[in-house]
C-alpha cells in the first residue's frame, strides 16, 4: 500500500498527523546545531509535546542555541543537553555514561542518530580512524549500543538511523575501510561507505531486536521516500553485509554487543 506522504509532505504535517506517537515520549537527537536537520526535527517535534527532548551535539553553545529557539516557541517542553563528539570514542563513552546515569530519564523512547559530516578532506580521528567512517558510523554505533538498555526499557522503543542517498557511492570496504591511510582516499567514496554502514547497522538491529511486521520507514533527501524512485542499493540492505559490518565495528571500538 502506497504511503499518503510524498516529497511535498512537510515536517509540520507529519508531526501533526503523528502527534499521538510523539506526545509524552522521551526523544534523544544527535546533531542539533541551528540550521541543521536535527534542529529542525527537534523544533517540529516539540510542537507535539514530548515528555523530554534531549539535544546532543559537539558544542554546548550551539546546542543551547537550538534549545533556546525551541523554548521560545514551546516554553513548557522539558529539554536536556548532552555534549558528545562522535569522532572520539572516549567522548562517546563519557556521554553514554552520563545518559545512563540520569535518574530522571529511566528510559528513552526514540533515539535519532542524525549527526554526521559529509565529503571532508582526509584526516584521522584521535583514535586513528578515517574521520567520516568514525563520525558517521563508529561513533553512533558505539553510542547506540552503550545506551540501548535505556531504549529497550521503553514500551515504545525506536532507533532512527539517518543515512543518505550518498550510500550509493560505495559499499563498506572491509579490506580497506581506511583507504590505505589516505593514499586511496576519495571523499565521496568515504562518505558513501560510512552511510552504507549506517544502513547496515539499522538492518542488523532490526534483525536482532525488531519486529518482523515493522521494518522501518525511509526518508530521502529530506522528504518521504518513494519506493519506486528512490532506490536503496543492494549492498545497503544485505544481511550478510550487515553481519560483517557489525563484527568489524565491534572490533574497531573494542567491545562486543550480544542481543
Amino acid at each position: 500500500m502506497a504511503s499518503k506522504y510524498d516529497k511535498n509532505t512537510t515536517g509540520s504535517q507529519l508531526v501533526n498527523d503523528l502527534r499521538t506517537s510523539i506526545t509524552g515520549k522521551v526523544v534523544l537527537v544527535t546533531g542539533t546545531s541551528p540550521g541543521g536537520i536535527g534542529a529542525f526535527y527537534c523544533t517540529a517535534v516539540a510542537n507535539a509535546k514530548p515528555s523530554i527532548l534531549i539535544l546532543a551535539g559537539r558544542v554546548l553553545k550551539t546546542i543551547q542555541e537550538t534549545a533556546d529557539q525551541i523554548k521560545a516557541e514551546n516554553p513548557n517542553v522539558a529539554i536536556k543537553t548532552l555534549v558528545i563528539d562522535l569522532a572520539s570514542l572516549e567522548s562517546v563513552r563519557k556521554a553514554a555514561a552520563e545518559v545512563n546515569g540520569w535518574v530522571d530519564v529511566p528510559y528513552i523512547d526514540v533515539l535519532v542518530n542524525n549527526a554526521g559530516i559529509m565529503a571532508v578532506p582526509y584526516t584521522k580521528t584521535v583514535d586513528g580512524f578515517e574521520r567520516q567512517f568514525a563520525t558517521n558510523h563508529l561513533g553512533p554505533f558505539l553510542f547506540t549500543n552503550l545506551i540501548l538498555s535505556k531504549v529497550l526499557a521503553s514500551a515504545h522503543k525506536r532507533v532512527v538511523m539517518v543515512s543518505s542517498g550518498g550510500h550509493r557511492y560505495n559499499s563498506v570496504r572491509f579490506g580497506d575501510y581506511g583507504f590505505a591511510e589516505g593514499k586511496n582516499y576519495n571523499k565521496w567514496w568515504a562518505y558513501g561507505q560510512a552511510k552504507t554502514a549506517v544502513c547496515l547497522t539499522a538492518i542488523y538491529l532490526a534483525k536482532k531486536l525488531g519486529g518482523r511486521d515493522h521494518n522501518g520507514a525511509y526518508l530521502y533527501e529530506g522528504h518521504v521516500a518513494n519506493q519506486y524512485e528512490d532506490e536503496v542499493m543492494p549492498w545497503a540492505t544485505n544481511e550478510i553485509e550487515a553481519d560483517k559490518t557489525w563484527k568489524l565495528s565491534e572490533k574497531l571500538v573494542g567491545q562486543e554487543f550480544a542481543y
